[in-house]
């Protein structure tokens, strides 16, 4: 069998005649092209399934299997394979149900060589065209990565060079931004590029500790000091020493403890609970919060002076809406790490997929976005991720708000109100704006027939 190169377009023709298998072998057969052949539809599928082909040239009457399952089984496993249909025994209403069922192509026997090849060089050079994009993605995606994060937006660049800048001589920086964007990234970034990246990172989520217990999770205590005391503990201070220490939700942190942190960032020494001797302690300090510190300070929640102390460096991490030019590095990213991950070969997202991905706003950011591809990664049957593999709330715009608690506080930010008319407006606005127009290639990115977008643009007045 002929070895496939990664610029190689796989071909696979279903027909129970075997004088038509070989006519159409013989003048689809050009370089950089691979042509597998199968008399037997099911045979045909077993073939799919193992070449996972770019492109199904298929019968429609066969016996045992017709084609339109055919187009069905292969468009179930991978929506993005153009599939051709061929017939002599022609109708309007096998048209359009191949159409509606995502067939790119629907030609009538005997078929004619010139226009059949004409109709194959275009769906092959769109393969190409698929497949230059997938590795300039990868090429892209290599030279985007930071420290763990990635982007290569204007946001994103600014905030890098923040960090590149401010790491070797920081002694407290603070990060602000929204739930999910990434600041411990961001802070584990400015300590391995620091001075003391050989020393501790040490975490502490300042929303995630008894009140109580938060002079001792941070200063220590001794024997004794208080109800269960049993023995000297060493608190995260100190053991950040010659490190760092990343305080994460810091606007939490209760008053009385904030002011025993400024002392501590003052005078660089810790006082453990019920001791009376202070030890000296050298840790960097990275405090992170998705609040508005200064309204806290207004309502008498957070201390001027440890703000100040705080916030001589600030860096900002983006949100995911003003960043939307790295959603397809982002989706690779984690379309890469999920298939290793759940162990599948997963190559991408469809177009159409890709269009609702970036018409939503993205409340939870970074984290939303990792959580809905993986929920893709693990739902799709095929190499994939589909519309229809994506969780609810993305497939259906009107309950875009819904899930807003899931991902921060506040307002829902979706897009509410907002009717399925619209919405399908939209989408088809957006299909045939990246299609320069081309009302062919906008109804291949939308899995739709030319006539069925046709017949949509005229509802909503585009044509």
């Amino acid at each position: 069998m002929e070895k496939l190169t990664p610029d190689t377009v796989s071909i696979v023709i279903i027909d129970d005649n075997a004088g038509s298998l070989e006519l159409l072998s013989t003048a689809l057969a050009r370089e950089g092209v691979s042509i597998f052949t199968a008399e037997d539809p099911d045979e045909g599928l077993e073939l799919v399934f193992r070449e996972h082909p770019h492109i199904v040239l298929t019968d429609l009457v066969m016996p045992g299997m017709s084609g339109l399952e055919v187009l069905e089984r292969v468009v179930e496993f991978d929506p993005v394979i153009d599939v051709v249909l061929m017939t002599a025994h022609y109708t309007s209403e096998s048209a359009v149900e191949a159409i509606r069922k995502g067939a790119s192509d629907y030609m009538n026997k005997p078929v004619s060589i010139s226009a059949l090849r004409e109709r194959i060089a275009k769906l092959v050079e769109e393969a190409r065209r698929r497949q230059r994009a997938t590795d300039l993605e990868q090429k892209i995606l290599a030279d985007a990565r930071f420290e763990g994060m990635i982007g290569n937006s204007p946001a994103v660049c600014e905030m890098f060079s923040r960090i590149r800048r401010v790491a070797p001589h920081y002694r407290s920086v603070l990060i602000t931004g929204e739930t999910g964007t990434g600041k411990e990234l961001a802070a584990r970034a400015l300590h391995n590029l620091s001075p003391v990246s050989r020393g501790h990172f040490v975490v502490l989520n300042c929303s995630a500790v008894v009140e109580t217990l938060f002079e001792s999770e941070l200063f220590g205590h001794v024997r004794g000091s208080f109800t269960g005391a049993n023995q000297d503990k060493m608190g995260l201070f100190e053991y950040a020493d010659k490190g760092t220490i990343f305080l994460d939700e810091i606007g939490d942190m209760p008053l009385g403890t904030q002011a025993k942190l400024l002392r501590t960032l003052q005078n660089q020494e810790v006082l453990r609970v019920g001791s009376l001797t202070p030890r000296k302690v050298d840790a960097r300090v990275i405090a992170a919060t998705h609040k508005d510190l200064k309204a806290a300070i207004v309502d008498k929640q957070f201390r001027e002076d440890l703000y100040y102390r705080l916030s001589m460096v600030e860096i900002h991490t983006p949100a995911l809406a003003e960043r939307k030019e790295d959603l397809p590095l982002l989706i690779r990213f984690f379309v890469d790490k999920f298939s290793r991950q759940f162990q599948r070969d997963i190559r991408g997202l469809t177009q159409r997929a890709m269009i609702v991905m970036s018409r939503h706003l993205w409340p939870g950011n970074i984290r939303e976005l990792e959580n809905v591809v993986g929920h893709g990664c693990m739902m799709t049957a095929g190499s994939m991720i589909d519309v229809q593999d994506l969780p609810d709330y993305l497939r259906s715009p009107q309950r875009q708000a819904e899930p807003q608690h899931l991902f921060q506080d506040g307002a829902a930010h979706g897009l509410e109100g907002e009717t399925f008319e619209a919405h399908e407006k939209q989408l088809i606005e957006d299909a045939l704006t990246r299609a320069n127009g081309n009302q062919s290639q906008a109804a291949r990115s939308l899995r739709i027939g030319r006539d069925a977008l046709r017949y949509k643009m005229r509802k909503h007045g585009l044509l």
